[in-house]
């Protein structure tokens, strides 16, 4: 098996899904396909059980995920420290962001690099599906995660920013001429099903009520990723809150971003081990006082 290949399956073992799949590592769909299916043969049985609704691993996927992810972490981390080596550099910070907004934390990332000039720093993106596993599996040192988190072996850090939450309708719905709405909005339309994970930090996100107690349903279609709400929400299946960083970067003529005037995000640090490299980052932040609604 190609290197080539053994990326593009462990990518899609964490995706699980073929266009994000083909996005993240700048490939087509077809050569995705191509990859997998040509492990398939090698291996004589199905790798993934693929549906028109969802992808997952087949008990034989898991086991190959399983036995090749150390050796393809050992040989990246080799790499990476004989690149860091040839610049100087003794190690590299790689930061997950579950918001999409880095350049607008630029400010953060300068001052780390300028204070610490022996380390490089990665910024990555962190998938929603299984949203701690990066850190837990160590390809991240620091997640860019909404607050409350309250995982037993994840510490929370200082607060990065806060942001107003909005309201993404259809160009055509009911609601996409205000100027702004109230969370009540929910109450009796609900959402559409997110990603699994704990239930507190969906509620910090979307509440299960709202402030008068009304409940706020979960429904179908699940969703996995941005562009999986950017499309029901345009196909007018529903409708869906974010962080207001979204509307700075995504901008559509099929969908409506309106501000939800009481309901906001708190994004913070987060980390499993706290390294000298991820005191460094916190103390940034500190310093910086960074902790502000970027997006008023």
């Amino acid at each position: 098996m190609e290197l080539r290949d053994i990326e593009i399956f462990l990518t899609l073992a964490e995706e699980l899904h073929f266009g994000r799949t083909a996005q993240r590592l700048h490939v087509t769909q077809a050569r995705v396909s191509q990859a997998i299916k040509k492990q398939e043969r090698g291996v004589g049985a199905a790798l993934f059980d693929r549906t028109n609704r969802s992808v997952r691993l087949t008990s034989v996927g898991e086991q190959l995920r399983a036995d090749l992810l150390p050796a393809y972490r050992g040989l990246r981390e080799g790499m990476a420290r004989a690149r860091l080596a040839a610049e100087g550099k003794t190690g590299v910070l790689r930061v997950g962001m579950l918001p999409g907004n880095a350049h607008d934390l630029r400010p953060v990332w300068e001052a780390f690099r300028a204070r610490n000039p022996q380390w490089g720093l990665k910024i990555r993106h962190n998938p929603f599906v299984n949203a701690f596993g990066p850190i837990r599996s160590g390809d991240v040192d620091v997640l860019v995660a909404w607050l409350p988190l309250e995982e037993p072996d994840l510490t929370v850090g200082p607060m990065i920013y806060t942001e107003h939450s909005v309201l993404l309708v259809a160009a055509d719905h009911e609601l996409a001429e205000e100027k702004s709405v109230s969370i009540e909005v929910f109450a009796g339309r609900g959402i559409m099903q997110g990603p699994e994970g704990p239930e507190y930090w969906g509620d910090a996100f979307t509440p299960f009520h709202t402030p008068s107690g009304r409940p706020i349903e979960r429904h179908q279609p699940n969703i996995a990723s941005l562009d999986d709400i950017f499309l029901h929400v345009a196909n007018g299946e529903g409708i869906h809150n974010l962080g207001a960083h979204v509307a700075r970067y995504n901008t559509r003529p099929d969908i409506v971003y309106l501000p939800i005037h009481d309901w906001s995000l708190r994004w913070a640090l987060v980390w499993r081990e706290e390294t000298e490299m991820v005191r460094a980052l916190a103390d940034v932040v500190r310093d910086l006082g960074t902790a502000t609604n970027l997006y008023t």
